[in-house]
Order: structure tokens, then C-alpha cells, then sequence
């Protein structure tokens, strides 16, 4: 186990993270795909009303899931927010061409004047390969060369590329630019250390996701990205987390919410991954020793300043809403985290400002 722990250098900022999960209405039924989608749009107006830092959307391309166009939901919040960084989490480049990536990107940029983030990752899931024409045995291939791509596309200047996974671009020029001439991207990792050097050498901002286990086990991969970036001679200045929680006025009543509905979503997931069924002892102890963030204010607070202090992130984003939930539950739990955890996080690590990321 390490132990060392890492320093905070910046103000922390403090997100939203959606799957689009399908949530239940008041009398207790499954809301349809659309519905689910202006649920989140109502969750993501609520954030923004509360000075939650950032809501970033998931890509997936499955029934137990409404959103597979993050950018086109953050374009419908962006309308009707002022505040709020819209971002992906995660937009599959893999399985999508980088040049519409950035054009759709830059596009919601303009809509939300300046408010856009891009998180780029390979994803958990692989339904989106054979929806789209690639195949699997290119996933690594994929991945690689787009982002090479995406970089040079970010930098809104004439690109001349080549690779093997599409076609080669010469002196193409890509539209609309942003008013800035830069859309914040950063790379999600759930795991790999050669995502954790590539995300240095590009000189992206980090995003790991910790959904399960211990926060400490995280530490060599921020201590791999910033020892890589300083050999790239790149900044490695923003490091992110981001794990699943649900909060509700009490430990117990959280529990009691939460527990069914990540029972449900685990257990769908894992019969197509050969994992056993979620049992209670699990939940239990992940939200006591692991990365389920799941309690009262305090009890979340307390977790996530403690998570922030062993890795040294700069931004924390709290996944929302994980399986079939009450709509009415998740909206509280919004209001909680805004109005009382975010507060609470940030006296517990004595800060007095914030800079949003």
C-alpha cells in the first residue's frame, strides 16, 4: 500500500458526472430515454444555480443508458445555463473521427461561450465499435492515432496528417474556431499506465477513474504522470478524479437508496462480464474502505477531502445517479452536494478560494 501522499497545489474544483442512467419516476416506474435525457438536463440547471464547477456527460450505446450524444445534451444545457464547464465523460474517440469531435466540440463551445471540455477515453464498454464499422483487434491502433490527430486538430490551424485508421488530411483546415483558440481537453484513465504517459506527453490534463478499491492505490499513476510530463517537459498541472457516491441526509437513508439500485446496475453489467452478483458486504465495504462515496454530507465530505489528500487532484467529480434511482432522489442529492458537501470539502482542506478548472 503507498505512503506517500501528494500535495495540493491549486484551488479544487468539484463536478457532476452522468451515464444517463434511467431513472424512476414518482410512482415508482422506469423512465423512457427521453424523459431520462431532460432529467439530466433539470439536474445539470440545479448544478449550475448551485455553483457546482462542471458536469461532465458519458458516452454509451446501450439500452440501461439514454445518453449516447454527450455534446448534443450539453448543447441543450448550455442554452439554459451560465456558469457551468459542459464536458464528455468520456467521449470514445476510438469509435468517432476527430475532426466532427472537435468540430461538434468547438460548435458547443461557441453556444456556451468558452464553457466546453473535452474528456477523451478508450471507454468500458465496446458496443460503439461494431455499431460504427471498427474493429476490436484496432482498439489499441485506434486510440492512438486519433489522439494524435485530435492534438493537432486543438491547436485550430491548418492539419496535415496521415495514419492507418482513416484518411490522411492535408493542410485541412477545420471550422468553427473557438473565440479562445482552445477547447480544454483532458484524457480519462481508468488504469493504464501508457494512458497515463500519452495523456504527459500531449500535455493533457489526467482524469482517473476509480470506481472501485481503495483511492490509494491511484498514487503511482499520479506520480507516473507527473514524473512523465516533467520529461516531456510538459505541465502536468491539473489532475482529476472521479468516482461513483449518492448522497442523502443520512448515512442510513443513502445506503437504503443507493444500495438496490447499484446492486441492479452492477449485476447487469457484470453477467456480460462473468462477475459474481454485487453482494451487500461489498457495498459495505467499499463505501467504508473503498471508492463508493455514499452517506451524509459529512460522511461524503469527509471521504472526498480525504481522497483529495492522498492523490493531490485539483478537481473532483462525484458520479451521479448510478442505476435506477428515484428521479427525486438524485435531484436532492444535487442540492446536497452544492448547498453542504463542496462547502465542507473545501474547509476541510482549509481553503479560502476557488479557481475553477
Amino acid at each position: 500500500m503507498p505512503t506517500k501522499k501528494n500535495s495540493i497545489k491549486s484551488t479544487v474544483s468539484f463536478g457532476l458526472d452522468s451515464f444517463g442512467d434511467l431513472p424512476v419516476d414518482e410512482n415508482g416506474k422506469l423512465m423512457t430515454h427521453a424523459a431520462a435525457i431532460r432529467q439530466v438536463i433539470d439536474e445539470a440547471v440545479l448544478a449550475d444555480k448551485l455553483g457546482i464547477d462542471a458536469i461532465a456527460l458519458g458516452e454509451h450505446h446501450r439500452s440501461d443508458f439514454a445518453i449516447s450524444s454527450p455534446e448534443t445534451v450539453l448543447a441543450g444545457i448550455a442554452t439554459r445555463t451560465k456558469n457551468i464547464k459542459l464536458a464528455s465523460g468520456v467521449t470514445v474517440l476510438s469509435s468517432d473521427d476527430p475532426v466532427r469531435v472537435f468540430e461538434r466540440f468547438a460548435t458547443l463551445d461557441a453556444l456556451s461561450s468558452g464553457r466546453a471540455q473535452v474528456i477523451l477515453g478508450r471507454g468500458s464498454f465496446t458496443e460503439s465499435f461494431p455499431l460504427f464499422g471498427y474493429d476490436l483487434k484496432d482498439y489499441d491502433v485506434l486510440f492512438e492515432e486519433k489522439i494524435e490527430l485530435f492534438a493537432e486538430l486543438l491547436k485550430e490551424k491548418p492539419v496535415t496528417w496521415s495514419g492507418t485508421t482513416r484518411a490522411a488530411l492535408d493542410k485541412a483546415d477545420v471550422f468553427p474556431k473557438t473565440e479562445s483558440g482552445k477547447i480544454e481537453t483532458f484524457v480519462g484513465v481508468g488504469g493504464s499506465p501508457q494512458s497515463v504517459v500519452r495523456a504527459a506527453r500531449y500535455d493533457f490534463p489526467l482524469m482517473l477513474a476509480i470506481i472501485g478499491g481503495s483511492p490509494d492505490r491511484f498514487v503511482p499513476y499520479v506520480d507516473l504522470y507527473k514524473h512523465a510530463a516533467a520529461e516531456f517537459g510538459t505541465s502536468a498541472a491539473t489532475i482529476g478524479m472521479h468516482s461513483p457516491g449518492f448522497i442523502a441526509d443520512t448515512d442510513a437513508e443513502a445506503a437504503k437508496i443507493a444500495w438496490p439500485a447499484h446492486k441492479t446496475n452492477f449485476d447487469r453489467i457484470g453477467r456480460t462480464r462473468g462477475w459474481p452478483p454485487m453482494a451487500r458486504e461489498h457495498f459495505d465495504a467499499e463505501i467504508a474502505n473503498g471508492s463508493l462515496y455514499i452517506g451524509s454530507p459529512e460522511t461524503v465530505a469527509q471521504k472526498i477531502a480525504a481522497s483529495i489528500k492522498t492523490l493531490g487532484v485539483n478537481r473532483f467529480d462525484l458520479v451521479y445517479g448510478g442505476g435506477p434511482m428515484p428521479a427525486s432522489a438524485r435531484m436532492h442529492m444535487i442540492e446536497l452536494y452544492g448547498k453542504k458537501v463542496i462547502p465542507r470539502v473545501r474547509e476541510l482542506l482549509g481553503e479560502t478560494k476557488r479557481d475553477k478548472l
